[in-house]
């Protein structure tokens, strides 16, 4: 009796928690949306080799807490989505500046603060450890899904760099803080931010559903595959061996923030045809080279 109380004051508790944060948090993108995430772990799974897969499926069948919201992701691609599914959850809240590396720049001269040490970067490289080193299996398994998750985010060029001016004197936190008018049906026009339109891979990602419910898992094979389309894994760039350069990643994705990301975007803007264009192309490129490393990292833990 006292266990069924305390499973009921924890259920109540996640039910507060989550209405105070739909209710009082601003609405920050952490990442690719689901469906993007979702994208780079399907690339992923399927390049594992078998003692990787192995490895993981075993590790991703362990009911890790919180269990509440870890059985809604048993699966690889699934568990692409589990560290944005712990937002509302107030013992996580450490792990929400692990999501980006906020690398500053500025075109007007305004100064910015150093670069934190806590961040993506570093993140990648704890959970790495863990998963190298670590005898506790659950502690494995956590890593596990937040280095699913983190490949994908450094790859997302938004999550590697904060804007900052005269106007926005402590940053535009990757360009949530730029809003940006999207044309809809019927002439309505959707406002949104710029993060939020790359997280979505500029509206052609499959798209999240209320409180970012994840889109169904037989839409992505066949938008992962459209990602994999033009960019294979021969391209010299993309640099497989070692796969652990995250610091590398992040300057990538750094560079294409400031050259494919920003130009051409106003605050209450429209992107045009040709921004979309260049960038739908430049996030798909993001996604199959992110599931591409994911896999490689894995496959050199487990060979």
């Amino acid at each position: 009796m006292q266990n069924e109380s305390k499973r009921r004051l924890l259920k109540s508790g996640m039910a507060f928690s989550l209405v105070c944060f739909i209710l009082f948090t601003p609405i920050v993108s952490l990442g690719w949306g689901p469906g993007g995430h979702m994208m780079v772990a399907q690339i992923a799974y399927d390049r594992l080799n078998p003692n990787a897969k192995t490895h993981a499926n075993a590790l991703l069948a362990l009911l890790i807490d919180p269990a509440d919201i870890t059985k809604n992701s048993p699966d690889f691609v699934n568990a692409a989505h589990w560290p944005d599914d712990l937002r509302p959850v107030t013992a996580f809240k450490w792990s929400l500046e692990l999501h980006f590396i906020d690398t500053p720049f500025s075109l007007d001269g305004t100064k910015f603060p150093p670069l934190s040490t806590s961040n993506i970067v570093s993140a990648l490289q704890d959970n790495v450890n863990i998963l190298k080193t670590s005898t506790d299996q659950n502690a494995q398994a956590q890593a596990l899904r937040f280095i699913i998750h983190f490949v994908g985010d450094i790859h997302q060029p938004l999550h590697c760099t904060s804007r900052f001016s005269k106007a926005l004197p402590d940053g535009d936190r990757g360009g949530n803080l730029v809003s940006i008018n999207i044309p809809g049906k019927n002439g309505a026009v959707k406002k949104t931010n710029l993060h939020s339109y790359w997280d979505g891979g500029l509206g052609t990602f499959p798209p999240a559903g209320p409180n970012f419910r994840p889109p169904p898992l037989s839409q992505i094979p066949a938008a992962a595959a459209l990602a994999k389309k033009g960019n294979p894994d021969t391209d010299p760039a993309l640099k497989l061996s070692p796969p652990f350069n995250f610091q590398t990643w992040a300057h990538e994705s750094f560079a294409l923030a400031k050259d494919v990301a920003y130009p051409g975007i106003k605050n209450g803007g429209t992107p045009t045809a040709s921004y979309k264009s260049k960038g739908t192309k430049a996030a798909r490129q993001r996604i199959a080279w992110g599931g591409y490393r994911l896999a490689a990292l894995l496959n050199a833990i487990w060979p």
